[in-house]
């Protein structure tokens, strides 16, 4: 899994890359088709925004959140895009055994 983090308006100091890539480490402990994630922080006037896409094999996810709080933003970030991966991997566990147990009942 390839980590890229990015910031506007704000430099990225080690305790911020630490924590982000530490956050972002739960989504690979659900979900292992994780190929890459781009991470962008950004400050605008006093909100503090995380924008994040990961490229899953089949499906790109975007999420953003803002809050006063750089850390809180990366929080909500990480759990936005832990339960939109859990339904991408629900979704492709259900097609996988829909397809197998198709039967029509004939009348």
């Amino acid at each position: 899994m390839n980590i890229h983090l990015t910031g506007r308006h704000l430099e990225i100091t080690p305790a911020i890359r630490d924590y982000a890539t530490s956050k972002i480490g739960k989504i690979k402990r659900h979900f292992d088709n994780v190929i890459d994630v781009n991470i962008t922080l950004a400050v605008d006037k006093l909100r503090q925004k995380a924008e994040a896409t990961i490229h899953l094999s089949g499906k790109d996810v975007f999420v953003e959140c803002e809050d006063d709080n750089l850390y809180a933003a990366i929080d909500a970030l990480v759990d936005k895009l832990d339960r939109q991966v859990m339904k991408h991997k629900e979704k492709i566990s259900a097609r996988r055994h829909d397809d197998t147990g198709k039967h029509v009942a004939a009348e």
